[in-house]
């Protein structure tokens, strides 16, 4: 049963009024931190595992398929219910991260499923010494534990980089104080900075969202302070990389990872070549793509040489106007709408039922995500709205991947999870409906021209700035495994990819070579970043053939999103006559976004 939906009214800095923004009823995964049901769940999840571990600990290789299975559907089961506990701590949190007592339920959690689950180590140790012709054999025997196929293949590929039981064990029970506490303490961090801009103390979001204002002053203003204080605190942020990039070494060097992006790739269940093929088609772009069209902006604004703060600046003739809650919603629907109503039939409830939290809210986290929670439930989307145009874009990003969290849960839990390379795509998919829906309604030239230079940055965004922070990471974590690297040295590798991304166009004010520090992938997700390029890549290359009139593109894609991981990028993208190992789809992908400029630079008089 649903709680009535609280909502606020918020109004922007210019005091027009936003409408009733929604925020989250997390009561469909728990009504309260001291419900019946979370304690009974956290019962459950001790006495489960040690239960299952007393079962099947040095016996999985004597099971039959049957006897397999039961494990699996089991294993299965306690992952469910750790992740809503998980899930409803941590979503809690992200409303409120500097509240102490929700900080404390989390790490209170955090700690309890950690102890509760150790027992469980041993089960993906030793599923992966089993035989492959024995594990081929049960598979071929049941068609329900072929199902999770998939699983196994990941869990397996991990295979050459396990370590002996005992310090298996010991890397779970640390985990809350290794990484994640780091994690922990960033994200606080960066909730808890104040900015001071003409006069207002404004925290990191709405100082953000102040680059994109009209006035230039304004965005100059925003740039110093931000600049100002990352400095203040850049010995904290250096310390935080440090750490985790050493941490990371030790650990890939123990697994004998060949590289530090060695676990992303095998865990996104993507091949190193195919990611090199996007980084290089990228890289190789930046001439046609970023520099020409900063180019082009620069002379739009007037400008002889660009700063930092021109970079997502609106254009001259674009009408500054604040768009409302109702009216983005009505948008992002509509689009999804237009192109198959069972897409905006899976995005209401979004609305309606409190899985959404929009307004920008003192000590809230920055930014904007989806999270699937566990399959049962449903996916909760976050956002800090502000009512920018390109907040409409945000809506309807994460909205397609609530919608391709919700399709993906018919897989069940563990096959429902789909690596980063195309956990992206209905994403950036729905982005695309909804900027081909407003352009379809462009009334005038010049509002095409602001609809499509608006686009274009947000790929350039997705795509190149993504790229650039991928070699970012990628020189980070060679040159700390060379040792300690000051502020200075993170600095330094920061601005050897922004002119290489940005283009000649660009000077860059002092204080910029500091802003990799507010980045929260670099912290959470280490080469997280190439997945936005890849996704973006592989929606323009979609969006060809969607273009293209294939009648059955509608199935073909509600499959793909159903799908989950439980199938590879190949099989995937197969029935769209696609490819992503092929170095030619990036360049078809590029196209679009080159495309683009090449109808902006028509329009110039």
């Amino acid at each position: 049963m649903h709680f009535p939906q609280p909502v606020f009214d918020v109004t922007t800095s210019g005091g027009k009024s936003l409408g009733n923004l929604p925020e989250w009823d997390l009561t469909d995964l728990y009504a309260s931190t001291d419900c019946a049901e979370l304690a009974r769940d956290l019962t459950w999840l001790e006495t489960e595992c040690v239960d299952f571990a007393k079962t099947y600990e040095g016996k999985l290789a004597t099971l039959d398929a049957a006897g397999l299975l039961g494990a699996v559907l089991r294993y299965e089961q306690i992952d469910v219910i750790a992740g809503r506990i998980m899930s409803y701590a941590g979503l809690r949190y992200y409303q409120m991260t500097t509240d102490s007592e929700r900080a404390k339920f989390m790490a209170d959690c955090q700690d309890e499923v950690t102890d509760f689950t150790t027992p469980l180590v041993f089960y993906g140790l030793e599923f992966n010494r089993l035989d492959d012709t024995h594990l081929a054999g049960l598979l071929a025997a049941n068609a329900d534990l072929a199902r999770y196929k998939p699983v196994f293949d990941r869990m397996r590929a991990m295979k050459p980089h396990q370590l002996s039981d005992e310090l298996e064990k010991f890397l779970h029970d640390q985990s809350t104080v290794g990484a994640a506490a780091w994690n922990r303490l960033f994200d606080e961090t960066m909730a808890g900075l104040e900015f001071e801009v003409d006069g207002d103390t404004l925290g990191l979001e709405a100082t953000l969202n102040l680059l994109t204002e009209q006035d230039r002053s304004t965005r100059e203003s925003a740039t110093r302070a931000l600049a100002e204080v990352f400095q203040n605190k850049i010995k904290l942020f250096a310390r935080v990389h440090n750490t985790l990039a050493k941490e990371k070494e030790i650990e890939d060097r123990w697994r004998k990872m060949p590289t530090p992006q060695t676990g992303r790739h095998l865990a996104n269940h993507v091949e190193p070549e195919v990611v090199e093929a996007l980084r290089n088609a990228v890289v190789a772009a930046y001439p046609r793509l970023s520099h020409r069209y900063y180019a082009l902006k620069a002379k739009w604004l007037g400008l002889d040489r660009m700063q930092v703060w021109d970079r997502n600046a609106p254009l001259p003739m674009e009408i500054t106007r604040t768009v409302g809650w109702e009216e983005a919603t009505d948008t992002v629907l509509s689009a999804y709408a237009d192109f198959d109503p069972e897409m905006a039939a899976i995005a209401k409830p979004f609305f309606t039922k409190g899985w959404i939290d929009a307004a920008v809210k003192p000590g809230k986290a920055p930014g904007a995500f989806a999270h699937p929670t566990v399959t049962p439930v449903h996916p909760y989307v976050m956002l800090n709205y502000l009512g920018k145009p390109r907040d409409v874009m945000t809506l309807a990003h994460e909205l397609g991947h609530g919608v391709h969290q919700v399709l993906a849960a018919e897989q069940g839990e563990l096959l429902s999870s789909t690596p980063l390379t195309l956990a992206e795509t209905a994403s950036v998919f729905g982005e695309m409906l909804t900027f081909r829906k407003l352009l379809g309604g462009a009334k005038t030239k010049q509002e095409r021209k602001v609809l499509l230079a608006g686009k274009v940055e947000d790929m350039i965004n997705t795509v190149v700035r993504q790229i650039a922070f991928y070699d970012f990471e990628c020189k980070l974590h060679a040159a700390r495994g060379e040792g300690e690297l000051t502020p200075d040295d993170i600095n330094a590798l920061w601005m050897s990819v922004q002119a290489e991304s940005l283009g000649d166009v660009f000077d860059f004010a002092d204080g910029y070579e500091t802003f990799w520090a507010y980045i929260p992938h670099f912290v959470h997700s280490p080469f997280y970043v190439y997945a936005y390029a890849f996704g973006d890549g592989l929606v323009n290359a979609l969006y060809a053939v969607y273009e293209e009139g294939d009648p059955d593109f509608r199935a073909k894609y509600f499959d793909m999103l159903r799908a989950g991981g439980s199938k590879h990028h190949k099989e995937l993208l197969a029935p769209f006559g696609l490819d992503a190992s092929d170095p030619k789809f990036w360049d078809k992908g590029l196209s679009m976004i080159e495309g683009f400029i090449d109808e902006l630079e028509a329009m110039e008089d």
